[in-house]
Formats: C-alpha cells, sequence, structure tokens
C-alpha cells in the first residue's frame, strides 16, 4: 500500500503529515477552544499530548493516507490541517479540516478541501467523500456545499447529531 503522507499543493499550502517536531502547532490548533467548541471534541490539554496524538495516529500506516498539515507556503507556518480519514464503522472516507482562528475567513479550508477532493478522487480513486459536519457548524457547512458537496442525511455519529454531506467521483470531475 502506498503511503501518502505527502498530500495535495494547492496554491497557498502544502499538505504533508504531522510529525513530532509539529507537537507545538498541532496543540495550538486542537488545543484552541475556539477551534474545538464546533468539533464535538474536547481541546488537547498539552504539548505533551499533541506529541503524543502525532505518535499515535495510525491512518498512514493502515489506510495510507490521512489528515495532512496545512503548511502556509509563504512561510512555512502550520496553520491548520485537512484531509481524508476513513471511517470503518460508516464504510466512508471524511474530509475534515481544522485552522487556527487567525486565518478563518480567508478561504484557506475551502482550497485545502477542494484539493483533499481532488486528491481522493484522483490520487486515491475513491468513489465517494463524505463530510460530517454538527448542524450548528455554519462556516464549516459553507466550506463543504462551496466545494460542491451536498447534504445527505442528519444522524447520530460518536454520540452527536451530525449533518452528513457528500460529493461522488462523477459529480466532481
Amino acid at each position: 500500500m502506498t503511503k501518502h503522507k505527502i498530500g495535495p499543493e494547492s496554491e497557498r499550502l502544502l499538505h504533508r503529515a504531522f510529525v513530532a517536531d509539529d507537537a507545538e502547532a498541532f496543540y495550538a490548533i486542537n488545543g484552541n477552544r475556539d477551534v474545538m467548541r464546533l468539533t464535538g471534541e474536547p481541546p488537547i490539554e498539552s504539548v505533551e499530548c499533541a506529541r503524543a496524538a502525532i505518535a499515535a495516529y495510525p491512518d498512514f500506516d493502515t489506510v495510507g493516507f490521512g489528515r495532512w498539515a496545512c503548511v502556509l507556503k509563504e512561510n512555512m507556518q502550520i496553520i491548520g490541517f485537512c484531509g481524508l480519514k476513513h471511517i470503518p464503522e460508516l464504510s466512508a472516507v471524511d474530509v475534515g479540516y481544522r485552522f487556527l482562528p487567525e486565518f478563518w475567513g480567508q478561504g484557506f479550508a475551502t482550497e485545502a478541501c477542494a484539493a483533499s477532493l481532488r486528491f481522493g478522487f484522483d490520487t486515491l480513486h475513491l468513489d465517494k467523500i463524505i463530510g460530517l459536519v454538527l448542524p450548528e457548524n455554519t462556516a464549516s457547512i459553507h466550506v463543504l456545499e462551496k466545494v460542491g458537496m451536498h447534504k445527505d442525511r442528519e444522524m447520530e455519529y460518536d454520540g452527536l447529531l451530525v449533518l452528513q454531506y457528500s460529493v461522488e467521483r462523477a459529480e466532481y470531475a
């Protein structure tokens, strides 16, 4: 299996797997209460927890792809993450993203999400990609719609009411 630790490149972003040296940036994203409040997950508690989470992230080894660090080309700063995650219990691949608040509203999520979808369809040859979002996360809903995804259904996932968006390869061509 090919391990896609380097993801797609977009106009302003490079996408690559997080490494241990990224623990502070990972913590800045996933420990930020504003970032995490609409994810359904608690913020991580420390840089050490971030380092452990990076080390324990299995997706690149188990399915060959995962969530990539989004690195701003102009200064090589990690500003968020975006990528694909296999969700076995749904038999689906989900696109997900998080960005530091100072980069919200600048099109980075849309740019990264579109690049991840293209990678999923063109490189991984996926037939369908979903996006799970909390109903109150209107900004993320807007991103999913902007990249061509449409709402399929409301469902319970991981104890939360979520909306499932999707797009199929034939629709994305």
